[in-house]
This record gives structure tokens, C-alpha cells and sequence, in this order.
């Protein structure tokens, strides 16, 4: 039996995108800047696409969408893009949990001498709007903070930070790469300056992303070229990715409201029925959360069973899940969001994630739980016999 429950990695191409990026690698593969028909045709999937994923997160101007090669890239165009228009170091704001594509940008500004603050986060991972309020200086021109964050699941209030950082004449991006076709996003409500999205979220495929942003926002452009995507992206699109983006998008609009409906009733039962494990602790705010979204920590004081212990462990029975520690050269380091919210270096060596998607049944759920509760019953028991 094979359970995949790594959503927040990446997602299986559904089965209308792949047919889709099929037709346009054999019938439109034309490059969008030429002329002639060939380039015609594949310029009309590319805004085809355009409008499918403005619609996902309510833009009313398609041309507001920029096409990147993924979340990261959309992440580094938000942020470099706005620093890059400053000639003397300023302030930018983020979280203490951002994803690695915000705070290495960040950590690369401070080297260029910029200021960067940090947002505490509470033991759930959310962050007290207040604290931005007391953040903001005069020479604050970017706050950046992820909507839903993929470790832990905690949704962020962006439409409270976002007003706050408007009130302040503050430029406001949201890394949405989690929450896009899981949860309604309305950039005009959210009332956000720039948006970051990912295809392979969302069942597209890997290779795609976009960033919004905002009529009236200037950004400088990472790249030099022949000023593709409204001169913010240089160089040729990537015609069928795109075109897959768009009808995943168009399908996540259709089947939202029921999907995200169906992933918190999973979601929820597979809490619940782990919640009498005194091997693991939940991690991250049961209520504001990703619909699709459980994590732990592992309740191990010695640290002896890791996150990448049960990774491995759930593999070979068939499961495939992902842990928040790294390894680099050899040793393995805490998860940096589990550290930023609080837990110690031991604990935060034990988080395990498990994500939810369009294919995971309730069978599937009980059958992890049990799955689950047998392999840790298997490798803590003998450890606490030894202690």
C-alpha cells in the first residue's frame, strides 16, 4: 500500500494538465515574443494562463500576474526587486518563520548593510500584529510575511498586517505559495501590493510560478533581457508550464470550496486520531491552519528518534511524509521554524509533517494513524526501558 502525504512538497499534475501541457508541446510550442502564427498562438495560451491565475486570487487586471519559474524566484523578484530601486541601504521587514526563498533575500540585504527585523512568533506560530505596528520606521519600505507556513500549517492574519503596513505607507508581499488553491485568496480584500504563487502546488507542474503585483508598484527586474512579462521577466516563457499553471488554477476555482471542506475533515480526524499518542505533540495553531495541514513534533527527550527517523521509517511501510530538520555535511540541525517558535534544540530536531491532497482517502488517514502509533510503540518503547 503507497499513501503519499507530501502535499506541501510538491503535488501529483493532475490528469486535464498533463493533456493540456501535451497539446502545447505538440501544437503550440511557438516562442510568444515572434510574430507569425506559431508565436501568436503560443502568446494566447501564455494569456490564456494569465487570466486563469489572476482569477485564482481575484486580480481584476491579468496583467498584474508576472510568470517566474516558481515560488522562489517569486519570492526574490518581490524582494530584490523593491530593494533594488533604493541606492542607500533601508528597513525591511519579515517573519521568524519565513520560508528559505524570504529569509536568505533578507540575510543577503544585511550583508549590503540593510536592516532587517524579525517578527517574533508565539508558541502556534503566529505573529501579534501589534509587533509590526512597533516595527515600522521611517525607513521601512518592504514587509514581507508568509501566508501559510508549510512546516507547521499556521495561517498568518495578512489582511490586519497588510492594512497595518498600508497605514504606513509600507509596501506589503505575501508569500501565498501554501494557501493558493487551498483556501480562497482576494488580493483586492487582502488589499496585498505583491503575491507570490507556485504551479506545483496547486497539481500543476514543476517549472511554473507568478507573482502579483500591484497596479502602481515598481519593482527592478533580477534579470536583463528582452523585457518579457511586462518587462519584469526577461526571457523566453516557458509556453507549456505556463499553460499547465493555468488550467490547474482554473480547476482549483471549480472544486475549492467542496476540496477544502473535504482536506479539514481529514485533516481533523487524523488529529484526532493520533491525539492520544503520548509520543507526539502538535505543532502550530489548530485553528488558523492550512485545510490540508498536520504536524508534530517528535516526544522523544533525548532526541534519539528524529523527524528524519520517522521519514524514513514511514517509507518503508509505504508512506511518504517529510521532516523540517536539514542535513549539511553529515550532521543534522533543528528546524529553524520549530527554534523561532520556541521549542529547544532537541525538539526541534523531531518534527514530522504530514500533508493532505486530492487523492488522499479516509482510509488512507486511519491507516497512517495506525501505521504511525505502531512504528513509534516500536522505537520509543525499547528506549524507555533502556532509560
Amino acid at each position: 500500500m503507497q499513501i503519499y502525504l507530501d502535499y506541501s512538497a510538491t503535488t501529483p499534475p493532475r490528469p486535464e494538465v498533463r493533456a493540456f501541457l501535451q497539446e502545447v508541446l505538440t501544437q503550440q510550442w511557438g516562442n510568444p515574443s515572434s510574430l507569425h502564427t506559431w508565436g501568436n498562438n503560443a502568446a494566447t495560451v501564455i494569456e490564456t494562463a494569465r487570466i486563469q491565475v489572476a482569477s485564482l486570487i481575484n486580480a481584476s487586471d491579468p496583467e498584474s500576474i508576472i510568470f517566474t519559474s516558481g515560488g522562489t524566484e517569486a519570492n526574490n523578484l518581490a524582494i530584490m526587486g523593491v530593494a533594488r530601486k533604493y541606492k542607500t541601504p533601508q528597513h525591511i521587514i519579515i517573519s521568524s518563520i519565513e520560508h528559505s526563498s524570504v529569509s536568505e533575500p533578507a540575510r543577503l540585504l544585511e550583508e549590503w548593510g540593510w536592516e532587517v527585523t524579525r517578527l517574533e512568533v508565539n508558541r502556534t506560530g503566529r505573529i501579534n500584529p501589534i509587533d509590526l505596528e512597533n516595527a515600522i520606521q521611517p525607513n521601512t519600505v518592504l514587509v514581507s510575511i508568509i501566508y501559510g507556513q508549510s512546516e507547521v500549517g499556521t495561517l498568518q492574519p495578512i489582511e490586519e498586517l497588510s492594512h497595518i503596513a498600508r497605514t504606513r505607507g509600507v509596501l506589503f508581499h505575501v508569500d501565498a505559495v501554501q494557501v493558493a488553491g487551498r483556501l480562497p485568496i482576494n488580493v483586492q480584500q487582502l488589499n496585498v501590493d505583491l503575491l507570490s504563487l507556485s504551479s506545483h502546488k496547486l497539481y500543476g507542474v514543476q517549472g511554473a510560478g507568478a507573482l502579483y503585483v500591484k497596479e502602481g508598484v515598481e519593482l527592478v527586474p533580477l534579470l536583463s533581457g528582452g523585457g518579457q512579462e511586462n518587462h519584469l521577466r526577461s526571457g523566453t516563457q516557458a509556453v507549456s508550464t505556463i499553460a499547465a499553471f493555468g488550467v490547474a488554477a482554473e480547476l482549483a476555482i471549480c472544486e475549492l470550496e467542496i476540496e477544502t471542506s473535504r482536506l479539514i475533515s481529514l485533516r481533523d480526524r487524523l488529529f484526532d486520531l493520533l491525539a492520544d499518542c503520548p509520543y507526539l505533540i502538535p505543532t502550530g495553531d489548530r485553528f488558523y491552519r492550512l485545510p490540508h495541514h498536520v504536524s508534530f513534533i517528535i516526544n522523544d527527550p533525548d532526541a534519539q528518534i528524529t523527524g528524519k527517523t520517522m521519514v524514513r521509517q514511514l517509507n518503508l511501510a509505504g508512506i511518504g511524509i517529510s521532516s523540517g530538520s536539514a542535513c549539511h555535511s553529515g550532521k543534522l540541525n533543528p528546524s529553524p521554524i520549530l527554534l523561532a517558535m520556541g521549542y529547544n534544540s532537541k525538539e526541534s530536531l523531531g518534527g514530522i509533517r504530514l500533508t493532505l491532497g486530492r487523492e488522499t482517502t479516509l482510509e488512507d488517514i486511519d491507516w497512517t494513524a495506525m501505521v504511525l502509533k505502531q512504528i513509534l510503540d516500536r522505537l520509543v518503547f525499547p528506549l524507555a526501558v533502556i532509560r
